[in-house]
């Protein structure tokens, strides 16, 4: 309902403070995603988009309480990975069944993976149907992430609940190791 769900410097320093404030009072953090990644454009980029949205990506990889991810729809790129992802040192990673997860959403892909073979098409929208839907089946599902260990599991959302309680059990007693310093140096 707002920037569909991208995130913009706003949303990515609002982000950064709360997984820093949970972080600080032992707070574990869930994070539900639908994120079709960085909002593009000349305004974002010019007021340091990047610099901001590593900010999340700090906060996520600095805290050390539990961290649980679901991915309910849109898990795209940069944004995906930001969002709490097994690379950020998620403890838990649940998707929905008809959640995508890929480098970027499957229209945009196939238009530019399969350009040539829906250009020289007899029918290219239908062509373009068909390799969005190759490109669906072969990359941007849960079942390929979760093969790939990107995701612990694919569960029905009735179930997110007790995954969610599950999860919070078993990582309650979590502790991490740190180097011995003062503080990290966050991308002011």
């Amino acid at each position: 309902m707002v920037l569909a769900g991208c995130l913009d410097i706003d949303s990515s320093d609002k982000a950064a403070r709360f997984i820093r404030f949970c972080d600080s009072f032992n707070i574990p953090i869930l994070t539900f995603v639908d994120v079709p990644g960085y909002l593009p454009g000349v305004d974002q980029e010019h007021n340091g988009v990047i610099r901001h949205g590593a900010k999340i990506l700090y906060a996520y990889s600095e805290a050390t309480v539990p961290k649980i991810t679901v991915i309910l729809r849109k898990a795209y790129g940069g944004g995906y990975i930001a969002m709490c992802s097994r690379h950020l040192g998620a403890d838990f990673v649940f998707a929905w069944p008809h959640a995508e997860i890929a480098v970027m959403g499957p229209q945009g892909a196939a238009n530019i993976i399969f350009k040539k073979e829906i250009q020289s098409s007899k029918d290219p929208e239908k062509t373009l149907k068909e390799k969005v839907e190759e490109y669906k089946e072969k990359f941007a599902n849960p079942y390929v992430a979760a093969q790939n260990g990107h995701i612990d599991a694919v569960i029905r959302p009735k179930e997110t609940r007790e995954f969610i309680i599950r999860a919070i059990e078993i990582s309650k007693n979590k502790e991490e190791e740190r180097p011995k310093k003062k503080h990290g140096v966050p991308p002011f």
